[in-house]
């Protein structure tokens, strides 16, 4: 097998395809949703948490000394990022659930096309022995063309 006919076969195989589709979706979407959720869902939570910026939400793990900068735990980025992965899995999904329905949907239709296909041929290659009266009827047919050629 050739490795293009090999690769072809791989590349076409469910999982590789959804994963491939997940990845240009993400890839597709993700500024597209990071606007969405930093300039259009994550200001009126914080307007109703008490008309913050969630992106400024963080701990202070250790005060800034002398040269040492502070360490601070920055959640609030965290939250906003975690939402941002949530609608992709929720796009991504969707798209996929879609593909896959259409997939089993046109291999319903290829099945039952085949299975048409198989019982006409069935019916059309299939020859019912004949009846012990035709018989007798083809042999005396038989015997009169003989005597007629004579």
């Amino acid at each position: 097998m050739s490795f293009i006919k090999e690769f072809r076969e791989f590349a076409m195989r469910g999982n590789v395809a959804d994963l491939a589709i997940g990845v240009i979706i993400g890839s597709a979407f993700g500024k597209v949703v990071s606007s969405l959720v930093a300039d259009i869902i994550m200001p009126p939570i914080g307007l109703l948490i008490g008309g913050v910026d969630l992106k400024q939400f963080s701990f202070v793990l250790r005060e800034a000394r002398n040269d040492v900068p502070a360490v601070i735990m920055n959640y609030g980025s965290f939250l906003q990022s975690l939402v941002d992965c949530i609608i992709v899995t929720l796009a991504i999904f969707s798209v996929i659930k879609f593909m896959n329905k259409l997939r089993r949907e046109l291999e319903g239709i290829l099945e039952s096309r085949a299975e048409i296909n198989k019982e006409k041929t069935e019916v059309g290659t299939q020859v019912e022995p004949p009846a012990p009266q035709e018989i007798l009827l083809m042999e005396i047919r038989d015997l009169l063309k003989k005597s007629t050629k004579k």
